[in-house]
């Protein structure tokens, strides 16, 4: 196939490019073409502008994967304005392409995220939700997702992937969390009682694997391991891991001092299940948090 990949050079971007170019054509829209082969090989093709394109005829399947990083920056009007146009804008000329296509790609997969939920006690939800709270998360995923399923129709599948935490080495939150835990002074934030729904990244790109090449697959999943847990036994796993001791805590108030409105990402949270993926027969390779801290901080370190 011939896969057309925005977002392609960010954390699951280059794993998924990884493994798609062996097998397929791999074209990834990035404006840093220099950069791009850098990370992901000369062994794709950079384009540099969807402008460039009168449609998407000779592209088989497009993944979507652009968007800001929600959690860098306080969220001011301008920042908040900036995480949605990274998102609404390119998926929306996406999809006006895929429409002016002749020989559509068969299928659109994009991302969203579990802030499509917003902010939630304890209750278990998948994907037949239909009580989402309504703030910013919510507001920025609905209109994302909502962009994308324009794009369905006899001839084009889609399949969104609300994404949870990404566990991985190589980009996401954990590299930022490990320093204080390795010292001694990591710990839960705030009460540590809001949920954390994760999922390791190579469960994460077996998943958009997974949805790729079963064209039975439409509509929304949840790109979530099937364990979420509380803050609190997340940093405990943690700790207990990288072999420290977990005897602190960041209050609320210094999170919310640093981080504005944003710390509502870190101090509310949800239990999201990953009902639809299941049942179309995907399974993980990690579905115990513990299992995704051995394969991550555990591994023999090669020598010397």
């Amino acid at each position: 196939m011939k896969i057309l990949i925005t977002g392609g050079t960010g954390f699951i971007g280059r794993k998924l490019v990884a493994h798609l170019k062996v097998q397929h054509q791999v074209v990834v829209l990035s404006r840093q073409g220099s950069l791009a082969y850098q990370l992901l090989g000369h062994d794709v093709q950079v384009l540099d502008s969807l402008d460039r394109l009168d449609d998407l005829n000779d592209i088989d399947a497009v993944i979507n994967l652009a968007g800001e990083p929600i959690a860098q920056g306080r969220w001011n009007l301008a920042r908040k304005q900036q995480l949605c146009d990274s998102r609404w804008l390119l998926t929306e000329q996406l999809v006006d392409l895929i429409k002016l296509s002749s020989n559509p790609p068969k299928v659109l997969l994009s991302a969203s995220a579990i802030g499509w939920y917003g902010r939630q006690d304890d209750r278990p939800l998948d994907e037949g939700c239909d009580h989402p709270s309504q703030e910013f998360t919510h507001q920025l995923c609905h209109r994302w997702e909502s962009l994308a399923l324009a794009a369905s129709s006899e001839q084009t599948r889609v399949c969104i992937l609300r994404i949870g935490l990404v566990l991985g080495l190589d980009g996401g939150a954990l590299p930022k969390m490990l320093p204080p835990y390795r010292v001694g002074f990591g710990g839960p934030m705030g009460e540590g009682g809001q949920v954390v729904s994760w999922i390791h990244i190579q469960d994460l790109v077996r998943a958009w694997l997974y949805l790729l090449e079963h064209e039975e697959c439409r509509g929304i999943y949840n790109g979530t391991a099937p364990t979420p847990v509380s803050n609190r036994e997340f940093s405990q796993q943690l700790a207990r891991a990288l072999k420290r001791p977990h005897l602190l805590h960041i209050p609320a108030w210094a999170l919310r001092l640093m981080m504005g409105e944003a710390a509502d990402l870190v101090l509310t949270g949800q239990r999201v299940l990953p009902r639809r993926l299941q049942e179309a027969g995907f399974h993980f390779t990690f579905p115990a948090l513990s299992q995704a801290f051995v394969n991550l901080l555990e591994r023999p370190q090669p020598s010397k």
